[in-house]
């Protein structure tokens, strides 16, 4: 996979997926633009500047339409395109129809799914006119299996499926790519606390194992080469696609 001097754009890179998206993409010698809503994706700049890659930092809330709008103006100032976007931001709040709160319902849709059309609103355009690129999308196997108490996390990374297929047929003929990767169970910096924070940390542990028939964790690296695999031109025949990728957990 040859991604040198591919201009790549990460939102939540902070940490988890993104964070090891990002460092793969430097790995692989591509321009590297990281988001955070904090300023956390800010540490990977000197990690991949030791990587020689050309890199930049944009700080940002994805779910406001100016905050996206900033980070493609600033991409396309520094390097004329954006080859690559993966959408990757999103939260996880927990709850039921009967205990999800309506503001935690809109602020799950806004960060989880609304960031994904605002981002690929202002990024196709850009792609349209320098005659391709390539959109993957961060789902999740809670986007399409059921998972208990988790009710508008399940529902916005549903909506991401179908938001990748829509997109990528609108697209096709434009050599614009959209595919998803839905991860399972991945030992994210964020699952880590939820197993500590448990009332017993090691059956936590053990339960979250056994969900899967592999018997393990996946790992953010492992869900950063799944969306490198999609992003790359060897891949060029495949748009519309689900990705997943759990350890067996939706057999």
């Amino acid at each position: 996979m040859n991604f040198k001097n591919k201009v790549v754009i990460i939102t939540g890179a902070g940490a988890g997926i993104g964070y090891a998206t990002a460092l793969k993409f430097a790995e692989a010698e591509a321009k590297v633009i990281v988001n955070s809503k904090s300023t956390s994706a800010n540490d990977l700049i000197p990690l991949m500047t030791e990587k020689g890659t050309d890199c930049m930092f944009v700080q940002g809330d994805v779910s406001k339409w100016e905050d996206c709008q900033n980070i493609v103006e600033r991409t396309i100032e520094k390097y004329g395109k954006v080859d690559i976007l993966v959408n990757n931001a999103g939260i996880v709040i927990g709850g039921t129809i009967i205990t999800q709160t309506l503001e935690d319902w809109d602020l799950t849709m806004n960060t989880n799914i609304k960031s994904m059309f605002m981002m690929s609103k202002l990024v196709v355009p850009v792609m349209q006119k320098q005659g391709g690129g390539v959109i993957v999308n961060t789902s999740s196997i809670c986007g399409v299996k059921g998972v208990k108490d988790r009710l508008a996390y399940s529902a916005s990374k549903g909506a991401v499926v179908a938001l990748t297929k829509a997109m990528a047929l609108d697209h096709a003929k434009e050599n614009i790519r959209v595919n998803c990767v839905c991860p399972g169970t991945i030992l994210t910096p964020s699952l880590q606390q939820r197993i500590n924070n448990a009332p017993d940390p090691k059956i936590q542990e053990e339960t979250f194992h056994a969900r899967q028939p592999i018997g393990r964790l996946g790992t953010p690296e492992e869900i950063a080469q799944a969306i490198m695999f999609a992003s790359c031109d060897e891949a060029a025949f495949m748009t519309g696609a689900m990705i997943n990728i759990d350890g067996g957990y939706t057999m």
